[in-house]
């Protein structure tokens, strides 16, 4: 029995040191987003320095040079805070900057007019790819799961998830449903001013990438597995950083006078509150120690 409990307390002891990680692939997601840094802050600062860079409508440049401000003051700044540590919740903060990078430049590298910063938005996206793929091969799933506390909400932050995907997949599918009934274009359901090829590219993204991301991570949160407290987490920090994105390209578009641009949506309030708040559970209830070793103090 000695034994038993003394061969308890080490696995304990063991369980609360860092999260064990591949260190071949946590080594190669490290150089990727250390570089993935570097690009995008070159990007980044040339779309906002350089006048004319852009050669698409005056809304989506507006847009761009929105999305640029956010990826260089907060993007850029989060990536370096958590790219070197390896602590649970840096781990989980990382992923879900490199998620908001490759969802975000994802309209840069395949829905705007060919221009100057090409290389270098394709860069941004494949490092952002690569980085993330990369990072989740190399933790401890199972490792960063048991360092969340037994009383995660982790229903309601599931649910949130995935009415979040629905709220999202309805959304389009209205308008696509309305656009092919009339032989319309794809009329845009925010209040963002862009051509019709930028709202489509914007349907294709949410329906084939978020809303199964959402859907997915949803339910194994809710049902408690491993993937799902990774998954939401990481799909949770990038949704506040997109909907920051969001907000600031509203700003951009309706200081720069873009006719019909408004720096306000009313939907917002709720929609950033639902991320932040399901965010912040989710980061504050993973812990430094798992939760076997705490069960054996």
């Amino acid at each position: 029995m000695e034994g038993l409990v003394m061969n308890t307390t080490t696995m304990a002891r063991t369980s609360a040191a860092s999260v064990r990680t591949s260190r071949p692939a946590l080594g190669a997601a490290r150089l990727a987003s250390l570089a993935l840094a570097v690009v995008m802050t070159v990007s980044a600062a040339a779309g906002l320095a350089v006048r004319g860079v852009y050669q698409d409508a005056d809304g989506v440049v507006a847009l761009l040079r929105g999305y640029d401000l956010v990826a260089l003051a907060i993007g850029v700044p989060l990536l370096m805070a958590v790219v070197l540590r390896r602590t649970p919740r840096g781990l989980l903060l990382w992923a879900g900057v490199l998620v908001y990078a490759a969802y975000n430049y994802a309209y840069y590298l395949f829905g705007t007019e060919l221009n100057a910063l090409f290389g270098l938005h394709a860069a941004v996206f494949a490092l952002s790819v690569a980085g993330l793929v990369l990072l989740l091969a190399s933790v401890d799933v199972r490792g960063i799961a048991a360092r969340y506390h037994p009383r995660t909400p982790v229903r309601s932050v599931g649910g949130a998830l995935l009415a979040l995907g629905a709220a999202l997949a309805a959304m389009w599918l209205v308008g696509v449903g309305g656009a092919l009934a009339t032989g319309s274009a794809l009329d845009e359901p925010s209040q963002l001013i862009v051509p019709a090829s930028f709202t489509h590219l914007g349907a294709a993204l949410d329906l084939a990438v978020l809303v199964p991301a959402y859907a997915v991570a949803g339910v194994l949160l809710w049902r408690r597995a491993a993937w799902g407290y990774v998954a939401a987490t990481a799909l949770l920090v990038a949704g506040v950083l997109h909907q920051i994105a969001y907000m600031t390209a509203l700003v951009f578009q309706a200081t720069g006078g873009i006719p019909g641009a408004s720096a306000f949506d009313a939907a917002e309030p709720v929609i950033v509150g639902v991320f932040a708040v399901a965010a912040a559970l989710m980061l504050g209830n993973c812990r430094g120690r798992s939760r076997s070793s705490s069960s054996t103090r």
